[in-house]
C-alpha cells in the first residue's frame, strides 16, 4: 500500500515537472546553434564580470532635512599664512550677535618664511589641480568622501630648511568655536581690542608701506576636522598687487553628516565666492585692508551615506542576465533559421524550370518532375 502511494506521488510530481527532459537521440545540433551558444556564453561571462564590479562598488546617497540644532557651537579650523610679521596682524571673529572671539582663544601665530619648500610646492600644486578638477567634475566629491579617513592628512609637510631663511610671514593656525550664526572672520592690521560698539584693531602704529596681505590658505574647514576631506579653499594663494588691498571670501556653510564604511562624522561643507579690490578712498573704493571671510549658516542639513548593493539584489540581477540572454539568443536563432529556410526554399524552387512532357493521347504535361533521391544522382 505504501509503495502504491509512493508511486502515485512520483507520477504526480512527474506530471508537474516544468522542465521536461528530451532524450539525446532526439536532439539535433548545428553549426549555427553552436555559434550562437558561443556568443551567448561569452556575453554572459562579460556581463557577469561587469555586474560583479558594480556589486563591489558603492555610491553616495544624499538626504536633505532642516537643521534643528541651533544651540551648539561651530568649530572653524584655520591654517593661513600672511606675508606680514606676526606683530603687525591680528585675527578674530565677529558674528551677528555682536560676539567677538579673539584669536587668543585657539589660534597660534607662528613666524615662518612665506616661500614654500620644493616639497610643499609640490603638494600645493596637487591641491590646486584637484580643486580645478572638482570645479569641472562634481562627481569627484563622492570619491573624496569615500577616501576620507582619520589617518590621512592634506596638511603641508613640515619645513626642512627653517634655519636657512628668515621668517618674513606669519602662519595663523588652530581652531575657534563660534556661535552658529552668520559672522565675519578677518585678518587685518593690528591686534584686536574690545570696543563698546564692537571691536577695533591697533593699526595706527603700523606703517602703510609694510602692508602686504598676500596670503596662502593651506586649510580652512568648518566642523569636525577630517584630514582626508579637501575643502574648496585648500591650496589657495593670493598675491597682493597693492599695499592697501582687500580680499573677501563669501562663504555659505552647509551642515553635513558623513557616514561611510571608513568614517562617521558631523562636519560642514561650504561653497565660496571670491572678490578682491584695492582700497582707494579718493576713487570711492572704501574699506579696510585685510582678509575677510564672511560666512553664513544654511538652514538645511545634508546627510551623506555610503551605500552598497545588497547580495540578494546582485543574485536577482545575475539571474536576469543569464535567463534574458538565453531567451533572447534562442528567439533570435529561431527567427534566423526561419528566415534562412524561407530564402533557401525559394531559391531551390526557382532553380527548377517547368518542362513539357508529351503524352500518348496528344496532351502535354507541364508539371514539374517529381524529385527523388535517385534523380539527384
Amino acid at each position: 500500500m505504501r509503495r502504491l502511494n509512493r508511486k502515485k506521488t512520483l507520477n504526480l510530481m512527474k506530471e508537474l515537472d516544468a522542465f521536461p527532459k528530451v532524450p539525446e537521440s532526439y536532439v539535433e545540433t548545428s553549426a549555427s546553434g553552436g555559434t550562437v551558444s558561443l556568443i551567448a556564453f561569452t556575453t554572459i561571462a562579460f556581463l557577469t564580470i561587469m555586474e560583479f564590479m558594480v556589486y563591489r562598488d558603492t555610491w553616495m546617497k544624499y538626504e536633505y532635512e532642516v537643521d534643528k540644532d541651533f544651540t551648539s557651537k561651530l568649530r572653524i579650523n584655520i591654517d593661513i599664512t600672511v606675508a606680514m610679521r606676526c606683530q603687525y596682524v591680528g585675527a578674530d571673529v565677529l558674528d551677528l550677535a555682536e560676539t567677538m572671539v579673539a584669536s587668543a582663544d585657539g589660534l597660534i601665530y607662528e613666524p615662518v618664511p612665506f616661500e614654500l619648500t620644493p616639497q610643499q610646492k609640490e603638494l600645493q600644486r596637487m591641491l590646486q589641480l584637484i580643486q580645478s578638477r572638482l570645479q569641472e567634475e562634481h562627481s569627484l566629491q563622492d570619491v573624496i568622501f569615500k577616501s576620507a579617513f582619520k589617518s590621512a592628512s592634506t596638511a603641508l609637510p613640515p619645513r626642512e630648511d627653517n634655519s636657512l631663511r628668515s621668517p618674513d610671514a606669519c602662519r595663523i593656525h588652530g581652531h575657534l568655536y563660534v556661535n552658529k550664526v552668520a559672522g565675519n572672520f578677518h585678518i587685518t592690521v593690528g591686534k584686536a581690542i574690545p570696543h563698546p560698539r564692537g571691536h577695533a584693531h591697533l593699526a595706527a602704529l603700523v606703517s602703510h608701506e609694510s602692508y602686504n596681505f598676500s596670503h596662502r590658505i593651506d586649510h580652512l574647514s568648518f566642523g569636525e576636522l577630517i584630514p582626508g576631506i579637501i575643502n574648496p579653499l585648500d591650496g589657495t594663494e593670493k598675491i597682493a598687487s597693492d599695499h592697501n588691498q582687500m580680499f573677501q571670501y563669501f562663504i555659505t556653510v552647509v551642515p553635513t553628516k558623513l557616514h561611510t564604511y571608513k568614517i562617521s562624522a558631523e562636519t560642514h561643507q561650504f561653497s565660496v565666492t571670491e572678490r578682491e579690490r584695492v582700497i582707494n578712498h579718493a576713487a570711492g573704493s572704501h574699506g579696510v585692508s585685510g582678509i575677510f571671510m564672511k560666512y553664513d549658516i544654511s538652514s538645511l542639513m545634508v546627510t551623506v551615506t555610503e551605500e552598497h548593493m545588497p547580495f540578494w539584489q546582485f543574485l536577482v540581477r545575475l539571474c536576469g542576465i543569464i535567463g534574458g540572454i538565453f531567451s533572447t539568443t534562442g528567439i533570435l536563432h529561431g527567427f534566423g533559421r526561419f528566415v534562412a529556410e524561407i530564402i533557401f526554399c525559394r531559391f531551390r524552387l526557382g532553380s527548377y524550370k517547368s518542362t513539357s512532357v508529351p503524352l500518348p493521347d496528344g496532351h502535354t504535361n507541364n508539371h514539374l518532375p517529381l524529385i527523388t533521391d535517385n534523380s539527384t544522382h
